[in-house]
């Protein structure tokens, strides 16, 4: 993976009050730690806000929800831990709205429609399997997408999720022939130089837990040549 990474100096922050800090991160970024051992995202929110906020001691972040380290876009922490749960109810219940793009190679078969799988994760893989049925230990999976964009060999989609499965978006575009840009696990035939795909967190809404008030995100796409054609 590239390792122009978040750091606390080029974090993106897209939103900060006392209560939530939003930030786009950038593909490469890991949200969480894992057995890699390399720096999540969520200690570097952590030092950006140590130095912001003068703070002596440990600084609270709680993770309330994750992207996966290929992609793009809006992740939302917790400042403090009386705000954590109201945001995880929001993201469990899916009081959130989500709206991705997804760059892919293939034009979809419609240029809009809902689509419905069966989706059955492989832990040992890492990867889910799409399924036109149910099968066992399979999860529903539903989205939207509509085509909103043509560029010169690639076709934008906007994808906006109706449920939150592992992959979800990555498996079910490539299960109607459509593999995101870079996405060598699920179908695309090259990866990119960065080891990131073509998928990208656009878009957040969400009523704030403690304000009472609507919150809109919107996250630009990363600086590379493919997402700057981009017209909207």
């Amino acid at each position: 993976m590239a390792k122009t990474i978040s750091t606390p100096e080029n974090l993106q922050v897209l939103y900060q009050d006392n209560h939530i800090i939003a930030i786009n991160k950038r593909p490469g970024d890991l949200v969480q730690g894992d057995q890699t051992g390399d720096t999540p995202l969520s200690e570097v929110v952590k030092q950006y806000l140590k130095v912001q906020h003068n703070k002596p001691g440990n600084v609270y972040l709680g993770v309330v929800h994750r992207l996966d380290r290929p992609t793009s876009g809006i992740v939302v922490f917790a400042k403090t831990s009386k705000v954590l749960p109201r945001l995880n109810k929001l993201f469990q219940e899916k009081n959130v709205q989500k709206v991705y793009w997804a760059m892919v190679k293939n034009r979809p078969p419609k240029d809009r429609d809902t689509l419905t799988h069966y989706l059955k994760r492989n832990p040992k893989q890492n990867k889910s399997y799409a399924h036109p049925k149910e099968v066992p230990g399979s999860k529903k999976a539903i989205m939207d997408y509509q085509l909103v964009q043509q560029l010169d060999a690639y076709f934008l989609l906007e994808v906006h999720l109706h449920t939150g499965r592992h992959h979800q978006i990555r498996s079910q575009l490539s299960a109607i022939g459509c593999p995101i840009k870079g996405d060598l696990k699920y179908g695309f035939d090259r990866s990119n130089k960065d080891a990131s795909i073509h998928l990208h967190s656009r878009k957040l809404q969400f009523i704030h837990p403690v304000k009472k008030k609507e919150i809109t995100l919107v996250a630009p796409a990363p600086d590379e040549s493919l997402w700057n054609a981009v017209s909207l």
